[in-house]
């Protein structure tokens, strides 16, 4: 084995994939107008609209939380409310982020494993005393959720259909969603557009790119400011023809589903091999590229000497082991041996 550390903390550990590299390079020749008025850009955008409707609207940002900044403060005011899981990153891993810059209150919702229901939601919002609450607006999910569970298309359809039925608006946070699709055996579509959802965080960074994310307004009318809030977020990049390469590579021949593939099989992998080992069991069924062993607390030390993971929830001693698409059958292999080692060991 190698001395160096097997990654298993996170899939934005990996590096980029090489045909989004090679895009980069095609596009760093000449000069061409910033700010995304480019042919770059004017591609990206098309490839976008056949993939989510012709009717979306696209814009390019730096990273997942701006992303999501932009697309919840393009929607909700102030006296506006925001329901999502209580694990959820807009929650828990975003420094207060989407309610600094939409200025509103976000509500945390009891999950299960990240998943959240119209019910709990209903609770939640309680009963309605107009103006001395917040006003529900926006539902967000994560698909697939922080515990790497995935949302099927019809949960995902009926929380639209409330929302919809509550003149709320949709939001999901896509950081992953090439993996659910990937794993769901569907179009991007399918798990978003075709089903209601109205705002998108579409992720790059953990699947292959080098960084940028896309924020897409499924239903354009919900995207009337979305420019002068990404411009005020400083999410507008200056260069914009290196973020938009790379999701016309990206969106080429489906390399999304490609790197999500191989991502979601590595854990599989890694999930069979270990899984009935002492000590090792998992908290929730393993569907795309994340899992989340609960391990005996003797183990936790001597695997973190060789390998890179997070705790998830160290009083319980739950780890998070993520895959990505570089990860290769030898890393997989080589972190189950380490495993099982450990096992034998103790």
């Amino acid at each position: 084995m190698s001395t160096e550390l097997l990654n298993f903390a996170s899939d934005n550990c990996s590096g980029v994939h090489p045909d989004v590299l090679a895009a980069i390079g095609r596009a760093n020749h000449g000069a061409v107008k910033a700010y995304g008025d480019d042919p770059y850009t004017e591609s990206a955008n098309a490839m976008f609209r056949r993939e989510f409707g012709e009717h979306s609207e696209v814009f390019f940002t730096f990273g997942g939380t701006g992303a999501n900044v932009v697309g919840i403060a393009s929607v909700a005011r102030s006296f506006e409310a925001v329901f999502c899981a209580d694990c959820s990153h807009i929650w828990s891993d975003e420094c207060a982020a989407p309610e600094k810059f939409f200025g509103g209150k976000i509500v945390p919702v009891p999950s299960q494993f990240g998943k959240i229901s119209v019910d709990a939601i209903v609770a939640c919002m309680g009963e309605n005393r107009g103006v001395h609450h917040a006003k529900p607006k926006v539902i967000s999910i994560t698909q697939p959720t922080e515990w790497g569970t995935l949302y099927r298309i019809d949960e995902i359809e009926a929380l639209a259909q409330f929302a919809h039925s509550q003149d709320m608006i949709l939001h999901v946070d896509g950081a992953r969603l090439s993996n659910a699709a990937a794993a769901l055996g569907c179009s991007l579509a399918a798990t978003s557009s075709d089903v209601g959802v109205d705002v998108l965080s579409f992720g790059g960074t953990k699947n292959g790119l080098l960084g940028g994310e896309a924020l897409v307004f499924i239903n354009p009318a919900c995207a009337s400011d979305a420019g002068f809030i990404r411009k005020q977020a400083t999410q507008l990049a200056s260069k914009m023809r290196f973020i938009s390469v790379q999701f016309e590579s990206f969106l080429t021949d489906e390399l999304w589903r490609r790197n999500a593939k191989h991502a979601n099989q590595m854990a599989t992998r890694l999930a069979q091999q270990v899984e009935n080992l002492p000590g090792v069991s998992f908290t929730s069924a393993v569907e795309v590229n994340a899992l989340f062993p609960t391990l005996k607390q003797e183990y936790i030390a001597p695997l973190e000497e060789k390998c890179l993971f997070y705790m998830w929830d160290a009083g319980a001693s739950i780890a998070r082991w993520m895959t990505s698409f570089n990860t290769t059958p030898d890393d997989v292999d080589a972190f189950a041996n380490l495993i099982r080692e450990v096992a034998e060991s103790n």
